[in-house]
């Protein structure tokens, strides 16, 4: 089941958290995320899974910045989201997408436990310009049912900002 935006409301501070709340961002089945005002894009074209790839920091300018298509571009929501008693998960909004914005690419689920900022890879189809602090996309949260653990040791766990991929340490076990 699908919390609705009441109950996502009613377990603020208990089984959910997300700083800052703000109640305009509320939604029937999910809570709106906002773009914060960095992003990463990485330095090389050709990028290698059994190595670490460099990127390199842009902000975001308050007249915004316009995104070049097939390129690769790692944002990160600007509220922090916690929860260990439901299963995250993450959507672009339709009026994002409808102007060919992509804010994942294969990661919109989270695991039950996650606890930090979510990292977004960001694609367009045109050019487009973006801004800070526009509500990009959305998070909803799904019941889990039987006994499970909790995600606490991953390599995105409570991570401070925009994580690169970490895949190139899976190779090092």
């Amino acid at each position: 089941m699908i919390l609705s935006g009441k109950e996502i409301r009613d377990k603020l501070g208990k089984d959910i958290v997300i700083e800052p709340f703000n109640e305009e961002q509320l939604n029937p089945n999910s809570y709106n995320l906002k773009l914060h005002s960095e992003l990463m894009v990485y330095e090389d074209f050709t990028l290698d899974m059994k190595k670490e790839n460099k990127a390199k920091s842009i902000m975001i300018p308050p007249e915004g910045i316009i995104l070049e298509p097939n390129k690769l571009y790692l944002g990160r929501t600007k509220e922090y989201t916690e929860t260990d008693k439901f299963v995250p998960m993450l959507e672009g909004r339709s009026s994002v997408g409808r102007l060919g914005l992509f804010v994942h690419v294969t990661a919109g689920f989270g695991d039950v436990g996650f606890c930090g900022y979510w990292t977004l890879e960001i694609h367009c189809i045109q050019p487009i310009r973006i801004y800070a602090d526009v509500e990009i996309c959305q998070i909803y949260y799904h019941s889990i049912e039987g006994n499970y653990d909790k995600y606490s040791k991953g390599k995105y766990q409570k991570n401070n900002g925009i994580q690169t991929s970490l895949l190139y340490k899976d190779f090092e076990k």
